[in-house]
């Protein structure tokens, strides 16, 4: 198809990342027509780190975005070679599932998806200009000088801008390796007042699996049940599971590292930009837990049928030869083979107190930014944060419709998009279930409860996910009746309670009483119980899903009313919109810090405002009463 310079789109999509490829697809779902235009069409969606998706609090956003009919989910089953759910040991809040995922079909069957999608077209070539009519985006200029117009733009470029890959003293331009870096946007940016500022992230090597000793090395094995990602029960082309291996770094491999610090671009200065605190390399390591005697290493394999595995936890930015002989001081990895080395790079971000909610730009009309550019880290919150862009660069262009904007009570990417646009960043940002006060209200299992509704009033839910969401509502809501209303009998149920050491009960007892306490599940109460037993064989291949859902309201409902009443409360300040034009400099009542602060962020609500670090409760007392409340 030829790309002529006279068709004009709704949306045009700048990188076919995770964050891009999610944008693009929303919009396009939607309705607009979309062009996505990306460097190199063979690495789209490219898993440029670890081959894995999900993880603590990671998995949450995965399963939010397939429950509003986004794409991550249901390709990440498709092509996952291991799956876990991490935090088994904790409360429900905390479970997060994780894959481990084969990285050349990721990347393929993102692209099918891409150019399945109705309204999307594709095309290769670089931006190197955002073209502006006053403070309103039009369009875009590329490399090979193209102009595409549209009222909407969302740049979505990872690592690209500026990139500079550091191996140890060798520094070669690049947003990844093989990869040229973007030039350009950023001076185009700044020039337009916007504050920008540099990151550092890092890569370990990717090694032979020939040349590592297994047998040596501690087997972590998947798990198999009918836990996945996306919320579909569609059947996915199984891939061989794989195991993921563990081994340790030791005193003599430390040494190595240590002696050639200095020829480490982290330590002799030349890396001057922000790095990531909660995922340092192995140099950091060595250095800030110095009486750590060794530290656990993860090799992962990157695809059912590729000897090249992944070193987690040995992320480094030292010259290659200094990288292969420490890992060659570890037992299970003293016949390493490279297929290359480990890398630190550089890339240009801007401030993310610049954005609205919903990552439209404040200072240019229709320039929505989303990932890495950002200030985050990790392909499932730049996935989570092209999802909130895709989704109101669409809305933009209808002005019937209003605002989508998820607050931290409904969504992990809520969390994650009000602490970026109300707190910025200071290194690069990474989400945990920490940073989400109403965890309990967002946990995985209940992502579809909480976010599917929206998919389906927005027009995002496929007649199948409408279908199954309406079906499993049903059933859940079923069962939670039945174990309301169906009483249990001594006689019937004390011979298991005394087996197991449980308190046997007097007299009959709802079903729902039995299921509170912490010694019982539902699956074997309905052992024990025929009627039950024959009410969840009833629900068919919802069968388990539908229980643990279930489940996890009967055992925890206190705790997760208690949650909503606090987040209700909450939520009336985020109903009282501040006035978008409202001047703080001139509002002496509030404190210099606050009139910096409110000016430059620019919340959209009271509630926003509180959020903000060094306003105070009078300050808001303040705001409130010129809100008229």
């Amino acid at each position: 198809m030829l790309y002529t310079q006279n068709k004009k789109y709704d949306v045009i999509v700048v990188g076919a990342g995770h964050a891009g490829c999610e944008a693009a697809t929303a919009a396009a779902n939607l309705g607009s027509q979309v062009l996505l235009i990306t460097l190199d069409m063979n690495r789209i969606a490219q898993m440029s780190c670890n081959p894995a998706v999900g993880g603590i609090a990671k998995g949450q956003i995965v399963r939010e975005i397939d429950a509003l009919g986004g794409r991550m989910g249901l390709i990440t089953d498709r092509t996952a070679i291991q799956f876990r759910m991490l935090n088994r040991s904790k409360g429900p809040a905390m479970w997060s599932p994780r894959s481990q995922n084969d990285r050349m079909r990721f990347s393929e069957a993102w692209r099918q998806e891409l150019e399945q999608q109705a309204n999307l077209e594709i095309y290769q070539d670089e931006v190197k200009e955002l073209i502006l009519d006053g403070e309103k985006v039009t369009g875009v200029r590329t490399l090979l000088g193209m102009l595409f117009e549209a009222p909407n733009v969302i740049l979505t470029v990872g690592t690209f801008l500026g990139g500079l890959m550091h191996f140890g003293e060798i520094q070669i331009p690049g947003g990844r390796i093989s990869e040229p870096a973007s030039i350009g946007l950023t001076q185009q940016l700044s020039d337009l007042g916007f504050r920008t500022d540099r990151m550092k992230t890092g890569t370990p090597a990717r090694i032979d699996a020939r040349s590592i000793h297994f047998d040596e090395c501690d087997k972590q094995e998947g798990e198999q049940d009918f836990h996945r990602f996306s919320f579909l029960d569609t059947e996915h082309p199984k891939l061989q599971q794989l195991p993921c291996y563990i081994t340790y770094t030791n005193e003599e491999s430390h040494d190595i590292l240590r002696q050639a610090l200095d020829r480490s671009p982290l330590y002799n200065g030349q890396i001057q930009s922000i790095g990531p605190r909660y995922c340092p390399s192995i140099e950091t390591k060595i250095v800030s837990f110095a009486d750590k005697l060794s530290h656990q290493l993860f090799l992962e394999p990157e695809g059912e049928k590729t000897t090249e595995y992944y070193v987690n936890g040995f992320s480094s930015s030292l010259p290659p030869e200094v990288q292969l002989e420490a890992m060659r001081a570890i037992p299970a990895l003293r016949d390493v083979r490279f297929f290359r080395p480990g890398y630190a790079i550089e890339y240009d971000f801007f401030d993310p107190t610049q954005l609205k909610p919903t990552l439209e730009t404040m200072l240019i009309e229709g320039l929505f930014f989303a990932g890495q550019i950002n200030g985050t880290t990790g392909y499932e919150e730049a996935a989570g944060q092209g999802m909130v862009a895709g989704i109101n660069a669409h809305l933009r262009n209808d002005l019937a419709k209003k605002e989508f904007i998820l607050h931290r009570d409904e969504a992990y990417i809520g969390v994650l998009i009000d602490d970026l646009v109300t707190k910025g960043v200071d290194e690069p940002y990474r989400m945990f279930t920490s940073r989400a006060e109403h965890r309990i209200l967002l946990r995985q299992d209940n992502a579809d409860m909480r976010l599917t509704p929206k998919a389906i009033e927005l027009g995002l839910a496929s007649e199948l996910r409408e279908q199954r969401f309406g079906k499993k509502n049903k059933l859940r809501n079923e069962l939670i009746r039945f174990s309301e209303t169906f009483s249990v009998l001594p006689e019937n149920i004390n011979p298991f309670l005394e087996q197991i050491g449980d308190t046997p009960i007097r007299q009959k007892t709802k079903l729902k009483d039995l299921i509170l306490r912490p010694r019982l599940n539902m699956l074997t109460l309905a052992v024990q119980i025929p009627p039950f037993l024959t009410r969840i064989e009833q629900l068919g291949k919802m069968k388990e899903e539908v229980c643990e859902s279930v489940e996890i309201l009967i055992k925890y409902g206190g705790y997760i009313e208690r949650e909503k009443k606090q987040a209700e409360k909450l939520y009336r300040l985020e109903e009282v919109r501040i006035p978008k034009h409202i001047n703080y400099e001139e509002l002496l009542q509030l404190s210099t810090e606050a009139r910096q602060k409110l000016s430059r962020i620019r919340p959209v609500s009271i509630g926003q405002a509180a959020r903000i670090p060094g306003i105070s409760p009078h300050d808001i007392s303040i705001l409130l009463v010129l809100c008229g409340r």
